[in-house]
């Protein structure tokens, strides 16, 4: 089996699903963003209910220091216009405090874990 064939074969079942993730960064200083915190946070709990928003919240260092309010947040959608409107509705950005950029993302391999115990009802994602 030459090299494409063996590179065709460990990725034929793999998933291939396309998302979007919009990296976000700060154009004013954070204390300025705290006006708008609240509605930020409803619109990304609104787009999480919706199914639209897969994940979110901001990246740091391996330390765990902030990266200067830099965030992620990867989205459900079948393209980039569509992440664009909602990358430009969301407060922050509508309100011309953060940029972002837009990048195509495609999961091919990977796992995730949900434990429900009935016990206590509690749910925890791994």
């Amino acid at each position: 089996m030459n090299v494409q064939e063996r590179i065709a074969e460990l990725t034929r079942r793999m998933l291939r699903r396309k998302l979007y993730a919009v990296l976000s960064k700060p154009l004013v200083p954070e204390e300025k963003l705290k006006g708008h915190l609240v509605e930020h946070l409803e619109y990304l709990i609104d787009l999480e209910k919706r199914g639209v928003l897969f994940v979110s919240g901001p990246l740091t260092d391996v330390g765990g220091s902030p990266l200067s309010g830099v965030g992620l947040t990867v989205l459900r959608v079948t393209s980039e216009a569509e992440a664009r409107q909602i990358a430009e509705a969301e407060p922050f950005a509508k309100n011309g405090l953060r940029a972002f950029e837009i990048k195509e993302w495609t999961i091919m391999e990977g796992t995730l874990g949900l434990r429900v115990s009935l016990s206590d009802q509690s749910v925890e994602i791994y």
